[in-house]
């Protein structure tokens, strides 16, 4: 089991080990944490493709020393100027994969210039040479990527350009092997040449689009050409004295607020941390922001979401006022997409920031654009064929987006940074994880080393069911299953809980990161 991580001047955390190192290296060449950030992002969009790419999206929060604020940064795309109800005429949802599943313009590599050209220090292609060495000379194929790969076989020899870079020879490079991606090499060398503009109007745009025309998808030159993500305020809460910040809509981030706002009206660290109490408290909790969630979400420029009721603590006293301790509420979830990659650097200047990014779907649409080597996601996938939802198909429109990074301040300054794979399970294993540092005294490391659940469906399983880890007790498994939750144990430590990381500055100044036993992470600190 992983231990903590503790250093007195920076912290990087990552769910590859090579992303997280790539951090390391930009804080020592003299970079900041702004720059340290997109070295692992455009890393990870190398080394962990099962989970992000350049053809992703991606949520950043970031506090800058001189500014004393925390910002965001919407790096989402929104679908193309073709994408309606009428262009899926005949079907009753999006198909999940292949060039159909293609709506919405990647906004990643937007995400990393506007971080970048705004608080960055080191070149552009400083910051993304340790990507472009992963992607050229390759790197070892990790555990999680080879049991991701033979898992999703079927979806990645649909295309042959797909199958030509993740099943070589047929099938997927064993747990060791070197993995190269010579295109995205190329495409990454072009973007550290050229900039951002490469991707959304040069030749690696013209490539992408070319292929998408050939293949009858909805994205075209103009979708790309157009598309600029957007520098917003945090939405904020507060939890027994921390200022909370989450992303606003089309982010589901509110959600954890309004369930640290319900919980708040417990004693919680007064009951057993791990039992039955501790459990059904934060799971009902969920499921009442969920209720909301799923009917308000979407882009806000479509549609209004009532944040200001949302978040305010008297509605949030009304929720925990419905909370049964031995009943289960019957509250449904949404099926959402399970593949994300989430990191935090904390820098010795003061800056921090917390940044995750993903593809929907593991390894998105299951298309690798043209000779790019860049893999797209499926994420618009999740829009409604329904005029009448609130998340429905429409052109230009950003969708319910599952990604959301979180910052908890004291004092006006950053002391948690915290976030985690998994659609559904973000704002559960984010609540596991800062109820356990706030309310019982645990380091980012333990926190996160706990037994998790996850509530509800993930794709491809409609299910509404509570797993939970193996090391819970038989005796908390079953009160829980007898106030009515289907509970399914699960193995000690799965990974179906999600890829959870967190960085905290304690009372002494020092950093403490924490990187997730159940996937190939690192926390780097000094």
């Amino acid at each position: 089991m992983n231990q903590s991580v503790i250093g007195t001047k920076a912290m990087v955390v990552s769910p590859h080990y090579l992303a997280t190192a790539a951090g390391a290296r930009m804080l020592e060449q003299g970079g900041n944490a702004y720059d340290a950030a997109v070295a692992v992002s455009a890393c990870l969009a190398v080394v962990y493709p099962h989970m992000t790419s350049l053809g992703g999206d991606s949520f950043w929060l970031g506090y800058h020393h001189s500014e004393g604020k925390v910002r965001g940064y919407n790096a989402s795309g929104r679908s193309g100027y073709k994408a309606n109800i009428e262009a899926y005429a005949g079907l009753a949802a999006i198909p999940n994969r292949g060039v159909r599943s293609i709506v919405t313009v990647p906004g990643m590599v937007d995400g990393w210039d506007a971080v970048h050209s705004e608080y960055g220090r080191l070149t552009w292609a400083e910051v993304l040479a340790p990507a472009i060495d992963y992607a050229e000379n390759g790197f070892p194929m990790s555990k999680d990527q080879y049991h991701n790969t033979v898992q999703n076989e079927a979806v990645l020899a649909r295309t042959l350009e797909t199958a030509d870079i993740y099943l070589p020879g047929g099938q997927a490079a064993k747990i060791g092997e070197r993995f190269k991606q010579p295109a995205l090499a190329k495409t990454l060398r072009r973007l550290a040449q050229f900039g951002r503009d490469e991707f959304y109007k040069g030749e690696t745009a013209k490539e992408m689009t070319d292929f998408l025309a050939k293949h009858d998808g909805l994205l075209a030159g103009d979708d790309f050409a157009d598309h600029k993500g957007s520098w917003v305020a945090p939405i904020e809460g507060s939890y027994r004295g921390y200022t909370v910040h989450q992303m606003p809509p089309n982010s589901q981030g509110f959600s954890a607020i309004m369930a640290l706002h319900i919980l708040e009206k417990f004693k919680l660290g007064e009951m057993e941390h791990g039992s039955h109490a501790y459990y059904q408290l934060c799971v009902e909790a969920l499921k009442l922001s969920f209720r909301d969630r799923n009917a308000y979400l979407s882009d806000p420029a479509f549609t209004n979401v009532p944040l200001e009721r949302l978040l305010d603590k008297n509605y949030a006293a009304a929720l925990a006022a419905s909370i049964e301790m031995n009943r289960a509420s019957t509250e449904e979830s949404q099926v959402l997409g399970s593949d994300t990659a989430y990191a935090a650097v904390a820098d010795e200047e003061g800056n921090s920031v917390s940044f995750i990014q993903s593809l929907y779907f593991e390894f998105g649409s299951g298309v690798v654009a043209g000779n790019t080597g860049v893999l797209l996601q499926n994420r618009g996938s999740f829009f409604s064929l329904d005029p009448n939802h609130v998340n429905s198909l429409q052109p230009a429109k950003r969708t319910f987006h599952t990604l959301m990074p979180a910052m908890a301040c004291l004092g006006g300054k950053p002391a948690v940074l915290y976030g985690t794979q998994g659609g559904e399970g973000q704002p559960q294993t984010q609540t596991a994880i800062i109820t356990r540092m706030i309310d019982y005294g645990m380091d980012p490391q333990q926190a996160i080393n706990e037994p998790r659940w996850v509530w509800g469906r993930t794709w491809g399983e409609p299910t509404q069911e509570l797993k939970i880890e193996g090391r819970v007790s038989q005796q908390v498994l079953d009160s829980l299953a007898n106030a009515g939750h289907t509970v399914r144990k699960v193995k000690d430590f799965d990974g179906i809980m999600g890829h959870a990381h967190a960085i905290r500055r304690d009372e002494q100044g020092f950093l403490q990161g924490g990187s997730d036993p159940r996937c190939d992470g690192a926390a780097i600190g000094w």
